[in-house]
């Protein structure tokens, strides 16, 4: 995400910063820079030029180049207004005092409505509350069947008609029914996940308004297709003139590496962005803070998302009980294993480093080296660990020689592999002991690492 974006603008900044004292020339050059980077990532121009123009005038000012750092206040700059572009503040959704919350998810066809609908159903349930999906897309082919087994996987409850080709009155009843099954079966959530085609026309926004006319929802949210860049920006504006919009939902972004439809909607719009999809998977739905993402294009990093998706992946029950065997130095392959697969919960490597500050750097490292990302390594341990005896995982000392080609056979490794893996786990153990004070250091150093490591719980 925005990986080509990042990249440039990092380099601009990087020259700026080696810059000794800043002149209207310099911060000139680098913005011309930086206006290029934007249009290549399809950034609208009417948006770049204001934008660029609103940088400049603020940062060719006296208190900027005559301050102690000239770069990185003109980086700060940069990143506020990157924020305001995308919105400022974060846009929370707008639920009902008096259940239900009234959802409508519109978009094309393709744009992922059905899935968000799902993942949002998840995310809900997630909360406590309980969510009712409607499938009011009667006439799209397994689409009622599609989201019946999104609900199905999730334990979420779908109201759906059999009957295919309907006309726009049964779409309008179906969707008054799944209303009125939402207000007296008590769900706090009614989510319709509306019909779609492959470009905008009369016929659908005249079903989408006798919709809205009969169900009046709290959210009408358009779900587009962040890899269309400016199109995206476009279809916004058509559906919003003929439903009115209260936010957006940009799916696909994990794929989209130049950010245009990001940077643009709010300001070509004026709606805010609510959620990014950032994969397939039920939970792949980020809640989008514009101040955040700002900081993610200037490669500094999301740790605080980072950290929210860590609270999700790690109980603190967990996390207490593998610090009393860190500390008695218990630890096993089995729960090497395990801590592997919670990290996995995370998010993939790429989205993990994303959100560090420096990420795209690592990832370019990383890429580089033999092997790439540490994702497939993390597999190779995982299938490694899997090819062992349940009793070889709570004691590795049983590990001998025919063991380790029996393991190295059942996992399409080698033997040296396998050998390689202990020794990453025993290292692993060692330092983990140290770190809660079970190893050599001086007690002040030791009762600091086991404040730290006491803390982690929170995180």
């Amino acid at each position: 995400m925005f990986s080509a974006l990042t990249e440039k603008i990092e380099k601009v900044f990087k020259k700026l910063r080696g810059q000794g004292v800043l002149t209207e020339q310099n911060v000139a050059e680098a913005l011309k820079e930086v206006r290029l980077a934007l249009l290549e990532a399809d950034v609208n121009f009417k948006i770049v030029k204001d934008f660029i123009g609103r940088v400049q005038e603020k940062a060719v000012g006296r208190e900027v180049l005559e301050s102690l750092s000239p770069g990185h206040q003109v980086i700060k700059i940069v990143w506020e207004e990157l924020r305001d572009l995308m919105g400022q503040d974060h846009a929370g959704l707008s639920l009902s005092s008096v259940p239900p919350t009234v959802m409508m998810l519109v978009g094309l066809q393709g744009s992922g409505k059905t899935t968000t609908c799902g993942k949002l159903g998840r995310m809900f349930k997630h909360q406590g509350k309980r969510p009712l999906l409607v499938a009011a897309d009667p006439r799209r082919p397994a689409a009622g069947d599609q989201l019946a087994s999104l609900g199905s996987d999730l334990d979420v409850t779908v109201h759906r008609a059999d009957q295919e080709g309907a006309s726009r009155s049964d779409v309008v009843r179906l969707c008054t029914e799944g209303l009125a099954r939402g207000r007296d079966h008590g769900y706090d959530v009614v989510i319709f996940d509306t019909g779609g085609r492959l470009h905008v026309d009369d016929e659908l926004m005249l079903e989408l308004e006798d919709i809205k006319r009969a169900v009046n929802p709290h959210e009408v949210l358009l779900v587009a297709d962040a890899m269309t860049g400016q199109e995206a920006v476009n279809v916004a504006e058509r559906f919003d003139e003929r439903v009115g919009l209260t936010g957006v939902i940009l799916t696909k972004i994990e794929g989209d590496a130049r950010g245009g439809a990001v940077l643009s909607i709010r300001a070509a719009t004026g709606k805010p962005i609510k959620f990014l999809g950032i994969g397939e998977k039920a939970d792949a739905l980020e809640v989008f803070h514009p101040d955040r993402m700002a900081s993610r294009i200037l490669g500094m990093g999301d740790v605080l998302t980072l950290i929210e998706k860590a609270q999700e992946a790690f109980s603190k029950e967990e996390a207490e009980s593998l610090q009393r065997k860190v500390a008695s130095n218990t630890l096993t392959l089995e729960d090497f294993r395990e801590q592997i697969l919670q990290v996995n919960k995370l998010g993939s490597f790429d989205q993990i480093l994303s959100m560090l500050p420096g990420g795209e750097r690592l990832k370019t490292m990383a890429g580089a080296q033999e092997g790439g990302l540490p994702e497939k390594e993390m597999k190779r341990v995982v299938a490694v660990i899997d090819s062992m005896t349940p009793r070889e995982r709570r004691d590795h000392t049983l590990l001998n020689g025919s063991r380790k080609k029996r393991i190295a056979r059942g996992s399409g490794t080698s033997v040296q592999e396998v050998n390689r893996l202990i020794k990453q786990f025993l290292g692993a153990r060692t330092m983990m002991k140290s770190l809660v004070g079970g190893g050599p250091g001086k007690p002040g150093k030791l009762r600091k690492r086991r404040k730290l490591i006491r803390a982690l719980p929170s995180f």
